[in-house]
């Protein structure tokens, strides 16, 4: 597990990003929270630069959208899901299990 950040720290609509083994982005999608591959599979860019509208993600260089669920494009021009991993709270902390290639290979996220 790495630590992203504190609760406090990722309000509503906002997201941050972690460096660990691969970058990764956080969001807090009204008050749910999600954790996807912080690189867009169309191009290099940074989604936690992108632009939050529900449990989507738009990435800020060439429009691609993501769902933060899953990781599936929603269409062109990125045609490759993003990675999702576990996210969980504890004592007011917010972890991301980049380690747990189960939800990633299945493109899920178990939200805590």
């Amino acid at each position: 597990m790495i630590r992203a950040c504190s609760l406090t720290d990722l309000p509503p609509g906002e997201s941050v990003r972690v460096v660990g083994p691969v970058p990764v982005a956080v969001f807090n999608a009204d008050g749910e929270l999600y954790a996807i591959d912080d690189t867009c599979t169309h191009q290099d860019a940074s989604l936690s630069d992108g632009w939050l509208e529900g449990c989507f993600v738009e990435c800020p260089l060439h429009e691609a959208c993501f769902d933060l669920r899953t990781g599936v494009p929603t269409g062109p021009p990125a045609k490759r899901p993003v990675r999702t991993y576990p996210v969980v709270v504890s004592d007011g902390d917010v972890y991301v299990s980049v380690a747990d290639q189960t939800a990633a290979d299945n493109g899920t996220a178990e939200v805590a």
